[in-house]
């Protein structure tokens, strides 16, 4: 009987599973997760931190049998490493399972920066279920919390521990929040909207060390030490892809994908956050770390999965990375899609207006958008996903953005018409 392996028992590795039960019904197939509880979600974590759901409120699929009645096999273990050559994966318990083919779908985890005292007890991550039972014994209301690190997922962190009523402040290597996904406008709006939301922020600073103790005693690189009763390290993520070394299977910053999600070794597949995959609109491969991206790769992996293990020509096409982040920030909602920083050679149009909170940044490559940031502008985000995903050709309408950004939404109808996405503009008219 044919046997599909899936590493990874998050969103990725279920969505590939029940994507391949579907169309093998028959098929064995085993998935892998190296934590205790039921397969859930990280990114509902900071709802949970707020209060807003119960811990199985994370729990991606909220029947108790789900994978016992699709006939799937579900491991607790680590995996210690794979054998592309011999189809065999190794766990750290010494068993060993031959598969037919596999995905690895074991997603990130956080950086430890070098930081003396990082380990030390009151500082933890805010990455798994136990990680978020630990903060919130301690995030109680007026508890002084140091969270270091400001981007995307930080500031999800952030809002959630400002919902917890903390005294709260945030460090950022940066010159401005979410460096990563915003320009040096956006992200200085954004961090002078957080500080009169109440939250303390060192932009151009790192943490010099850690001293144990109840409080904490956090050094800071501009000469100041903050007491914390809890340290949150937000320092980023990368693809969780260690026991991949000498297996054959060819990884740079992720686990090196086509448009097939297939890897260098014919039957072994990657998708979600460990996965490089490739991204026809930038013609380069990239890990881009969001739930959606991970859905869809699975479906594809899955999908061509079955296809292999069937003797067929893996078809199924990823059309896409995509690079979308919107986030909200304490009420600030802010957007960034696609190359935000633009392009040599190619035209830009900003749009600020401070005291309103609104900003607009768009960045063309000939007359396509390839690009753009947003602050405030709540009512363009499904136009500015639609030009920059669809490389819609805007034409004349080029110029007129460039003269007034502000007309987004006549730009899409008038231009997504005629290369058909209509259905698109539509769904952008209704957003």
């Amino acid at each position: 009987m044919t046997h599909h392996v899936i590493l990874g028992a998050g969103p990725a590795g279920v969505i590939a599973a029940e994507t391949i039960r579907k169309l093998a019904p028959q098929d064995q197939i085993t998935l892998i997760g190296d934590e205790p509880e039921p397969s859930y979600s990280r990114m509902a974590i900071p709802y949970l931190l707020m209060g807003n759901i119960a811990e199985a409120g994370t729990y991606l699929r909220k029947g108790p049998a789900h994978f016992q009645d699709l006939k799937m096999k579900v491991l607790q273990a680590q995996v210690q490493s794979v054998q592309a050559a011999t189809k065999k994966v190794v766990l750290k318990s010494g068993e060993a399972l031959h598969f037919d083919t596999l995905l690895v779908a074991t997603g990130s985890h956080p950086v430890s920066p070098p930081i003396p005292g990082i380990q030390s007890p009151g500082v933890h991550t805010c990455w798994t279920l136990a990680d978020a039972r630990a903060i919130m014994q301690l995030a109680q209301p007026g508890a002084r919390v140091l969270q270091l690190g400001a981007g995307f997922i930080g500031c999800i962190i952030m809002e959630a521990l400002a919902a917890r009523g903390v005294a709260l402040s945030v460090v950022e290597m940066g010159d401005r929040m979410v460096p990563r996904m915003m320009g040096p406008t956006a992200g200085g709006m954004i961090r002078d909207w957080v500080d009169a939301k109440g939250v303390e922020v060192f932009t151009s600073t790192k943490v010099e060390s850690i001293a144990p103790g109840t409080p904490l005693n956090v050094k800071l690189s501009n000469g100041k030490t903050v007491q914390a009763d809890l340290v949150i390290s937000a320092a980023g993520v990368r693809p969780a892809i260690g026991f991949l070394k000498d297996s054959g299977i060819t990884c740079l910053l992720g686990v090196l994908t086509d448009e097939h999600l297939q890897t260098n070794v014919p039957g072994v597949f990657a998708a979600g956050d460990c996965a490089e995959a490739f991204d026809k609109v930038s013609g380069k491969t990239m890990v881009s770390a969001i739930q959606p991206n991970a859905a869809e790769q699975a479906r594809i992996a899955g999908a061509n999965m079955v296809a292999f293990a069937r003797g067929r020509a893996v078809q199924a096409e990823l059309k896409g990375v995509t690079q979308i982040n919107v986030l909200d920030t304490l009420g600030l909602i802010c957007s960034s899609f696609g190359d935000w920083q633009g392009v040599p050679g190619g035209e830009y149009v900003e749009l600020t207006d401070k005291a309103a909170g609104r900003h607009l940044s768009l960045q063309f490559k000939g007359d396509v958008l390839i690009g753009c940031n947003s602050v405030g502008w709540t009512d363009h985000v499904g136009v500015l996903r639609g030009l920059v995903e669809g490389q819609v050709r805007l034409g004349e309408w080029k110029n007129r953005l460039l003269q007034d950004p502000t007309q987004l939404i006549p730009a899409y109808l008038a231009c997504a018409q005629g290369q058909g996405q209509w259905a698109g503009a539509q769904d952008a008219r209704r957003r």
